[in-house]
């Protein structure tokens, strides 16, 4: 690993990955959203899943385990009332209520350092079932 950023407060390292695939989503759309995921053992922050830039909101959702936590990322493409073209980028903490207690907590406290690594996020939405991530729960986000 050539470089990575530590979260202090869980001694938790993000991945020079993840933050190259953010500014690559970012700056570049090269992607439409990103899965991050924990890797215990390693005690490191890593890239689970890309989507491309011609997939959508539904295949971030597909993507997300039912029984684990993972962080996301969204690049959320819109229209204005003024018809005006704009982009706005989701952070999603994912704890579905079927996973371990201790990914829960340590996804929780590990969150914060991720998302100062990750700059330019506009919105943050926390979930627990699909529901409360819905596209209609983005949609209303950017209103």
């Amino acid at each position: 690993m050539a470089m990575a950023f530590k979260m202090a407060t869980t001694g938790m390292w993000v991945t020079d990955e993840c933050k190259n695939s953010f500014m690559e989503m970012k700056w570049k759309k090269g992607h439409r959203y990103i899965v991050f995921k924990i890797d215990e053992g390693s005690r490191l922050v890593t890239v689970d899943k890309v989507g491309g830039p011609g997939e959508g909101y539904d295949e971030l959702a597909a993507s997300l385990p039912e029984d684990d936590c993972r962080y996301a990322v969204f690049d959320f493409d819109f229209v204005t009332v003024d018809n005006c073209r704009k982009s706005k980028i989701f952070f999603i903490a994912w704890a579905p209520t079927a996973s371990r207690i201790r990914a829960k907590i340590l996804y929780a406290t590990s969150k914060d350092g991720l998302r100062r690594v990750l700059e330019g996020i506009s919105y943050e939405v926390q979930a627990t079932d699909p529901t409360e991530m819905g596209i209609d729960v983005i949609k209303d986000r950017v209103k």
